[in-house]
């Protein structure tokens, strides 16, 4: 499957199925990394206007674009704003002293990555489980987000 399938295959799984965080956990958007006199780049994405971004560098401008659009997907998410669809690459012309990126962006990803807030769990085990762990010294928060995290990426 190419590129312009999977995103024509994003676009139409968010017409039929509506709210676009339950249907996929990658995000792609086209981004036009404009090139300055200096070297540096600007980087614009044309279906979401208030996000920009920039670096000295490729690499950083490339990085610093996906952190701008996790801001703004939080941002639209937290409002509860309908995420704008993201255009067909081959219908972005991106001018001159520019070109057309597609940005990949995981939005589990991201979430992970800066939402690291911990939340109270209240949970039963076996006593004699108890008793063994305590002994041992074992810490049963580090110990349960071990377990999770490994059952979470085994998915």
């Amino acid at each position: 499957m190419d590129a312009g399938s999977v995103f024509s295959l994003f676009l139409f799984s968010r017409n039929i199925f509506g709210k676009w965080r339950h249907i996929m956990k990658k995000l792609f958007y086209p981004a036009v990394f404009h090139i300055a006199e200096e070297g540096n780049y600007t980087v614009s994405f044309p279906d979401i206007p208030e996000c920009t971004a920039q670096g000295d560098d490729l690499t950083q401008a490339y990085e610093t674009a996906a952190d701008a659009l996790g801001l703004t997907v939080s941002a639209y998410e937290k409002e509860q704003r309908p995420l704008p669809a993201g255009s067909d690459p081959r219908a972005v012309a991106p001018g001159q002293d520019a070109f057309l990126v597609v940005i990949e962006f995981d939005l589990l990803a991201y979430k992970r990555r800066t939402n690291s807030r911990a939340v109270k769990k209240t949970l039963s085990i076996p006593q004699w489980m108890n008793e063994a762990a305590t002994a041992m010294g074992l810490n049963f928060s580090q110990v349960l987000q071990e377990a999770l995290l490994a059952r979470i990426q085994a998915r």
